[in-house]
């Protein structure tokens, strides 16, 4: 599998939903496969929250791949050998897009709390930014999960002639109250931690000594991406062997599990990112702009493939099933296919679970259905 990562800069101004500006801007993104002589092989994947550009395969020198390597390869889902796969890094996110830590133009001081809040549309937008500037116009299909669905889901509502099938996957149409309260103890817990010096931190501490708010925000995180049953199953009541149980911080084994993937997380991920992003997630709503659900659906002109899974504890399966509710409502139940996945790994299960539903996407990919 061919893989190129490279970096586009823009210095036309991108005009985003709040009547802001960005006055130049960079896409980190990545691709996979060869671009065929007419381009009609493109597929466009978007990321989730904590994720970034590099999708599928593996660095020289790194531990582990790509996020979606099981899904994006040669013979895989997305087939590499058929399909020219491009992924960006959403901007906002700090992965080599520009973020609340990159230069303020023509400042070299970052933005901090001066950048501004974006839109799923705004990501959206510079993407089709990016793609026009390769001449990439169309694409076969665009594929995302959780946040990265919510950006598939505006890709075909305000982008309709971009592509003709969009697959979403543990997604919503509109962020609900159960979700805004998880992102806001990561919100309330990153604001409040000292060593965030009101946004004002210096990078190279974190990656030192990390970002206990941030960390316990993760925790908070995780607990949602994953499902009671995950844990039953994974941790039972077990405890650490190494504490003693009367210790008052001795540690059941699910803590110990949080501890290690959460306080390592402010090493790799910015926490102003991580402010911006969920925001971001917090305003989506496809009714937005006086827009009722119904009317912003009915813009749609591609084939909609829902995928949702059993055991989703962030984005529940009901909300996937009432897009396809609203689809069949409007006159276009012959654009939209829904497809509950039995998962056992919770909201994670669009990462972990691939062998669930990969035939069912070839067979997309591929208008069998």
């Amino acid at each position: 599998m061919r893989i190129e990562t490279k970096i586009a800069k823009f210095t036309s101004p991108l005009y985003l939903e709040s009547g802001r500006i960005l006055q130049s801007y960079d896409i980190a993104y990545e691709t996979y496969g060869e671009l065929n002589e007419d381009k009609s092989n493109v597929i466009v994947i978007c990321h989730a929250l904590a994720g970034s550009h590099h999708a599928a395969g593996r660095y020289a020198d790194e531990a582990k791949p790509g996020w979606w390597d099981k899904f994006i390869g040669d013979g895989k889902a997305v087939d590499t050998r058929k399909y020219f796969v491009i992924c960006t890094n959403n901007i906002g996110s700090c992965f080599g897009s520009t973020s609340p830590m990159s230069p303020n133009y023509p400042s070299k001081e970052p933005y901090r709390f001066k950048f501004p809040v974006l839109a799923i549309s705004d990501i959206v937008k510079a993407q089709r930014n990016l793609f026009d500037s390769l001449g990439i116009y169309h694409a076969k299909a665009v594929i995302g999960g959780s946040m990265g669905g919510m950006q598939a889901l505006c890709y075909a509502i305000e982008h309709p002639e971009f592509s003709k099938t969009i697959i979403p996957l543990a997604t919503t149409a509109y962020t609900r109250p159960w979700a805004i309260a998880i992102n806001k103890i990561a919100m309330e817990a990153v604001r409040h931690d000292p060593a965030f010096n009101n946004g004002h931190y210096d990078k190279k501490d974190l990656i030192a000594n990390g970002l206990p708010g941030l960390a316990i925000g993760r925790m908070a995180g995780l607990i949602a991406y994953l499902s009671p049953n995950v844990f039953n199953k994974k941790f039972a009541r077990n405890y650490t062997h190494t504490d003693g149980l009367y210790e008052l911080f001795g540690r059941f084994e699910v803590e110990r599990y949080l501890e290690y993937n959460s306080y390592s997380f402010p090493k790799i991920f910015d926490p102003l990112s991580y402010l911006y992003i969920c925001k971001t997630m917090n305003i989506f709503d496809v009714g937005r702009n006086k827009d009722k659900i119904e009317d912003s659906f009915s813009k749609i002109k591609g084939k909609l493939h829902l995928i949702s899974f059993s055991d989703d504890m962030l984005f529940f399966p009901e909300e996937m099933e009432e897009i396809h509710d609203i689809m069949c409502k409007i006159g276009k139940k012959n654009q939209v296919t829904y497809k509950m996945i039995e998962s056992q790994s919770g909201h994670d299960s669009f990462l972990v679970e691939v062998e669930k539903f990969e035939d069912y996407v070839k067979d997309i990919l591929e208008e069998k259905i």
